[in-house]
């Protein structure tokens, strides 16, 4: 459904504008590059690495071609491999369970809570047997779980713990980064992200210098010197050009994520006492949102009706993985996990970005309060 004649269209994100504020700098730094002799594995993926590592509150950053590789490659790192088990959240990216299944490990679903992914601490020791060897908590659309919680049951059970950060660049727990509070943590930066690439790209970040180096060998052929190759490898290396332009959004993420938390306290403002179920903010978290989501048991008509007033939305993610095609045949597919399944219908995500501007705000919020079931 189209928009309105003259009614303000509304981006779901508008990349255009906040490259538009970099311009200058980013310009300088693609050409920096183009007119260096390396495009792998040189100094602007040195310097990144170090510049992300001490921003996450890691002693290591080590650049990879994807977050799923970033996932994939933290796995394999950490020693996780065939036949064992790994608990995910029920809700999540479907790149979460696919990383586990690239390393020949065993995805387990434990149910989630809220729709940002948050966990029973009870439910995820229910779910660990003899088998199972790590975690994966999801900080998901930005929001911190609570990563205590899931330590203590690791520690318990000897398990590790990879926590999947693509969406949570710069978040906090109890004022420390997300990033360098786990085994290790995986990072995306997919062009939409909050620090986003102009490309795929990803990093994994750890405070363990074994796992930093067995990470670098394994993104590059599995190899730690020109031509021997100690173990079977990948190809994944975040390159030079992505990697200078990511230095340039890094040093201004605190104040994209400062303007992201103003537009959701505008949102929630103007959506209180509606029925919607609105984002939790849970004490102690700093999240970052990533994505502003909203749950409605009418999801799919209150998304025809904003788009009929010029806001674009997206649904993340209206297929649980269980129910993922990928799965069909599988245990997996017959795992019973009733909040994923109901998140799936409900949640609903409005514009977010630092460019959105207040009088586009005030659009989406007047939107949804017009909104009649």
């Amino acid at each position: 459904m189209t928009a309105a004649p003259g009614r303000l269209r509304v981006p779901f994100l508008d990349l255009v504008g906040l490259h538009d504020e970099l311009r200058t700098e980013l310009d300088e730094a693609a050409l920096r590059v183009l007119h260096s002799d390396r495009v792998l594995m040189g100094p602007e993926l040195e310097s990144f690495e170090q510049s992300w590592a001490a921003a996450v509150g890691a002693g290591f950053a080590v650049g990879v071609g994807s977050g799923l590789d970033a996932l994939s490659l933290g796995l394999r790192a950490l020693g996780v491999g065939e036949g064992d088990e790994v608990l995910v959240p029920s809700h999540t990216f479907v790149a979460t369970w696919l990383a586990v299944v690239h390393v020949g490990a065993v995805p387990v679903p434990v149910d989630v809570l809220s729709a940002a992914g948050a966990w029973d601490a009870d439910a995820l020791e229910d779910a660990v047997t003899p088998s199972t060897r790590a975690v994966v908590p999801v900080h998901l659309y930005g929001h911190p779980v609570d990563l205590d919680a899931v330590l203590r049951v690791a520690r318990r059970h000897d398990l590790v713990v990879l926590d999947d950060a693509a969406q949570a660049h710069g978040a906090r727990i109890d004022g420390r980064p997300v990033g360098g509070l786990t085994h290790a943590t995986a990072w995306s930066f997919y062009p939409g992200k909050n620090l986003g690439a102009f490309g795929d790209g990803g990093a994994v970040t750890t405070s363990d210098p074994g796992t930093a180096h067995r990470l670098r060998s394994l993104r590059n052929y599995g190899s730690s010197e020109k031509y021997r190759h100690d173990e079977i490898g990948w190809n994944s290396r975040l390159d030079e050009v992505q990697a200078a332009l990511l230095a340039v959004k890094l040093r201004r993420l605190p104040e994209h994520n400062a303007r992201r938390d103003a537009v959701a306290r505008r949102y929630d403002e103007g959506l209180a006492g509606l029925e919607l179920v609105l984002p939790e903010r849970v004490q102690g978290t700093d999240p970052v949102w990533h994505l502003y989501v909203v749950r409605s048991p009418h999801r799919d008509r209150l998304r025809e009706h904003l788009a009929a007033c010029g806001v674009e939305t997206l649904v993340h993610y209206p297929v649980p993985p269980h129910r993922q095609r990928a799965f069909a045949g599988t245990a997996l597919a017959d795992a019973h996990l009733p909040m994923a399944d109901r998140l799936a219908r409900e949640v609903l995500s409005l514009p977010m970005g630092p460019t959105l501007r207040r009088e586009e705000q005030d659009a989406v919020i007047q939107a949804v309060q017009t909104f009649r079931p």
